[in-house]
């Protein structure tokens, strides 16, 4: 998998790069990350990125010609890979999203800063995306977190397949929250490992865990439970 990243601080990804799964995913070639920098079409002697908004209004915006000569400039001839555009106002980004991502052999995320990008830039997207409904000063940290959400299913990257099948929010669990997780010490301060997990026996500590996920579901994300009870249902 080959991930772009359109930024204009192509540095801050330098330690991400180096870590954890997605250092690992990329050492061993599963994951392709490039940086590239909007700067490199700026116009003019400072290569300007921006300007200020028609109309008015606070702030300066990512100017639509300078994006889209960059987001061009990514293309290698072949299919064109699927860009999308860190925005407070896209779809919310979730594990099915994060499945089919990691699914694509390319992938272009575009990072803006100051007050956004000239709305034209939309029309050169596949899809907008959105962590959730906040405004972060750019879309650095949106892009961080998916990356690091596909790299984790990449096939060999996680130790044990199962733990990407079972985790919350995975299809695999039908959405549910994943079922509470115990080690040693057996007993801490009076709240000690349910005994059903000591038990051996895995059919019972399956339909243990298969409850509590449901539970846990329905107290704490009672909008997951009630899509769950929908396909259920269905």
């Amino acid at each position: 998998m080959i991930v772009d990243v359109v930024t204009l601080f192509p540095e801050i990804f330098d330690s991400f790069a180096s870590v954890s799964f997605v250092g690992k995913a990329l050492e061993s070639g599963r994951l392709t990350l490039r940086r590239k920098s909007p700067r490199e079409f700026g116009l003019g002697k400072h290569m300007s990125v921006d300007d200020t908004p028609y109309g008015g209004g606070a702030g300066m915006v990512m100017r639509v010609d300078v994006m889209v000569n960059c987001l061009d400039s990514l293309d290698d001839g072949t299919a064109r890979p699927h860009r999308v555009l860190m925005s407070p106002q896209g779809r919310r980004f979730d594990q099915p999203m994060a499945e089919r991502f990691s699914d694509m052999p390319r992938l272009v995320l575009v990072c803006g800063r100051y007050e956004g990008f000239d709305d034209r830039v939309g029309k050169y997207v596949d899809e907008e995306v959105s962590l959730g409904d906040f405004v972060l000063t750019g879309g650095e940290v949106a892009a961080m977190a998916i990356i690091e959400s596909c790299a984790r299913l990449l096939p060999g990257v996680l130790g044990n397949a199962s733990s990407a099948r079972d985790e919350s929010h995975s299809p695999g669990t039908g959405g549910l929250l994943e079922y509470p997780q115990y080690t040693r010490p057996r007993d801490f301060r009076g709240v000690c490992v349910p005994d059903v997990l000591q038990s051996g026996d895995h059919a019972q500590i399956e339909k243990w865990r298969r409850a509590q996920a449901i539970t846990r579901t329905l107290e704490r994300r009672p909008d997951l439970h009630e899509a769950f009870a929908a396909k259920s249902k269905s």
